[in-house]
């Protein structure tokens, strides 16, 4: 992929802390939040916004890549966005059941950054670790407002949760122009060398439905939900409560 990304070396876990932020992303591996909703986010920070994502597992299954290195590329793009926090729940890989212990460890998360809104995965996909997140992260913003679920920890009641597009895109209901940040995106984007990038001659690497035009197709999906307003560039959200919006 064409353009640079800036090498950030960061810890296994969080990239930078922050108490209470407005918006936080849950993705169920490093590279889903981007994917989906990295043009909104620049665009949230570009507007005073604190935004945050959370990865549930490290993305120990990944064909491509390791543990180490998918955490340096989610530190780059994290870089590349503005984040004011980033961290990693490393729940399984490919085992995201939706028990007790991880619906409680998703639920602190929210309850630690306290968020107006939260995001998730759409709920349908082609990937079952995103159809998974979904459920969880639904279940944890319900959980997070109950006072007498984990005690310890002052309950939150979440504004609105919002759903993001990571492969396949239907019954959109909210569409946000991201057609002056969408650079952002693709620079964010870039910092998954291991998952987006075709393997060159002698690398350990194999041919995936990332490698190769994903991104590329990606970029299509948003060139063609702007097209519907006349924007270049949209990503597009579902929702199941009624959103409100401000006319005036």
């Amino acid at each position: 992929m064409a353009g640079a990304c800036p090498q950030v070396q960061a810890r296994r876990g969080a990239v930078v802390t922050a108490a209470e932020l407005d918006i936080l992303a849950f993705g169920a591996h490093p590279d889903d939040v981007e994917i989906g909703m990295a043009g909104t986010i620049a665009k949230q920070i570009e507007a005073g916004s604190r935004v945050g994502i959370c990865d549930l597992t490290q993305a120990e299954m990944s064909s491509n890549g390791t543990v180490e290195l998918r955490q340096q590329e989610a530190a780059a793009a994290s870089a590349v966005l503005g984040l004011s926090a980033r961290s990693t729940l490393a729940l399984p890989d490919r085992g995201l059941d939706g028990s007790p212990q991880q619906l409680a460890a998703v639920t602190a998360e929210i309850r630690k950054h306290r968020p107006r809104i939260v995001f998730a995965p759409y709920w349908k996909d082609r990937h079952p670790d995103h159809v998974a997140c979904s459920a969880l992260i639904e279940q944890a913003v319900f959980n997070a407002k109950l006072r007498r679920y984990l005690p310890s920890l002052a309950p939150v009641t979440v504004e609105q949760l919002i759903f993001y597009y990571i492969n396949d895109v239907e019954s959109v209901g909210l569409m946000v122009d991201v057609s002056e940040q969408y650079e952002q995106k693709r620079q964010a984007l870039r910092c998954y060398r291991s998952q987006f990038d075709s393997a060159a001659a002698g690398e350990d690497r194999v041919a995936t439905p990332l490698t190769g035009a994903y991104v590329d197709n990606v970029e299509a999906r948003d060139r063609l939900l702007g097209a519907q307003r006349g924007w270049t560039f949209a990503e597009g959200f579902a929702v199941k409560r009624p959103h409100p919006i401000h006319l005036f």
